[in-house]
């Protein structure tokens, strides 16, 4: 599978919120407004041929003076703009939000927004989705109308309109109620929450085998399932009702619970995370052995993981669209990560371990596109779906550039 052509060194300043002037255009006229300098541009520069080998690079850090690598495969734009997609991404370890799409001009276009620990997201509809990150529940929304642009490229720019200060709450997946609250894993409390007007959180359920709501992660509570606006299945890593104790059972102690049962309908798993239901059926990520599969038999309450696929990472994030499923991949460079049977996979594959996202034909069983990140970035959390907008950018909360973004609905009748 051949990728495309285009190569960029970005400046160590790009991982932080460092202010660019960028213009909001419109029929109306001009606006500016400022942004993030920290996009990687990639695609064939002119001149190249564009099935040639493509790189994006940018500085891990302004202390550390190893590079992130990013390649992608030839198809992965033609495959975004035949689903009418972008790809939006999480990564803890970098402190960024990325947002994958195509330039107008044709090549994909990386967009990085620093964000403090970005964790589990949720997209509502095509103008705004809910993000996890660091002590903060956040609301994007899309502020540019169909016809604006920024810097003649993004077709949306997300800002943070909604903010809940929940304090670290080592908050993971997270969904949108039926009344249009945030509901989300609140994994130090080993409990599904939701915000509240005076307090960090309120919970709103706990599995029964958590004695008492307390501030230890016990059991690693991680993944969510939303069904009609509803909570449906949690994983989680074990089953433990002593501080810490989910790390002694990494191997075979995952399990999926249906919330609305109160009950265990899945076993045996290794680290489960990221459950989602996709016509009709339970998938999820054994992220221990790197495998995506479906638990058959999860209404019943005997459900069992049936894997449909190996993938050569610690996986995590997981979105499926059209028949392709987009699965997060992680390196298991991490205490937490290593000695589970994954390592043993990889060893039997004779392969390394990947950093990136995999787009799955789920009729095939194959992997037919991917995004891979080397170098500094080693883990991703979360990977959603943005439908409608080619190429997407936001506005990080604590950016400069928040302060000059300013838009409003535009009146009809000219107003008063």
């Amino acid at each position: 599978m051949k990728t495309k052509q285009g190569t960029v060194q970005a400046d160590p300043a790009q991982q932080e919120d460092v202010g660019q002037l960028v213009q909001i255009q419109d029929s109306a006229g001009q606006k500016e407004a400022n942004r993030s300098a920290e996009d990687i541009s990639q695609g064939p520069p002119a001149g190249k041929n564009e099935n040639a080998n493509t790189t994006a690079q940018v500085k891990a850090s302004v202390d550390s003076p190893q590079t992130t690598t990013f390649t992608q495969s030839g198809g992965l734009v033609d495959r975004l703009a035949a689903l009418n997609v972008s790809l939006i991404f999480s990564s803890y370890q970098s402190g960024l939000l990325y947002m994958l799409g195509c330039k107008p001009g044709g090549g994909a276009h990386l967009h990085q927004s620093a964000m403090k620990k970005p964790m589990g997201l949720c997209v509502e509809d095509s103008d705004s989705f809910t993000l996890s990150a660091g002590f903060q529940i956040m609301r994007f929304q899309n502020g540019l109308d169909a016809n604006e642009r920024v810097n003649d490229m993004f077709d949306a720019c997300y800002v943070p309109r909604e903010t809940y200060n929940t304090g670290e709450l080592d908050a993971h997946d997270i969904g949108i109620d039926k009344n249009g609250l945030p509901l989300f894993i609140n994994t130090r409390f080993n409990c599904l929450a939701t915000t509240d007007p005076r307090h960090s959180f309120r919970e709103v359920w706990r599995p029964p085998f958590i004695s008492a709501l307390i501030d230890e992660d016990r059991c690693h509570l991680n993944g969510l399932a939303m069904e009609n606006g509803e909570a449906a299945y949690v994983t989680a890593v074990s089953q433990s009702d002593t501080i810490d104790g989910w790390r002694d059972r990494r191997d075979d102690g995952g399990i999926v619970i249906d919330v609305r049962n109160n009950k265990i309908v899945c076993k045996g798993l290794s680290m489960p995370h990221s459950p989602r239901i996709y016509n009709g059926e339970l998938w999820l990520l054994n992220s221990g052995t790197g495998e995506l599969g479906v638990v058959e038999g999860a209404a019943s309450g005997k459900g069992k993981f049936v894997p449909r696929l190996f993938c050569p990472g610690f996986c995590r994030g997981l979105v499926i669209k059209g028949g392709f499923a987009f699965v997060g991949l992680s390196k298991p460079r991490y205490q937490r990560f290593e000695g589970l049977a994954l390592d043993q996979r990889l060893a039997e594959a004779d392969s390394a371990p990947w950093c990136g996202i995999q787009i799955i034909d789920l009729a095939k069983g194959a992997c037919v596109d991917w995004f891979r990140i080397d170098g500094a970035v080693s883990e991703i959390y979360d990977v959603a779906l943005l439908e409608g907008h080619a190429c997407p950018m936001a506005i990080g909360p604590t950016a400069p550039e928040m302060t000059k973004f300013i838009t409003h609905q535009k009146s009809e009748t000219g107003g008063v």
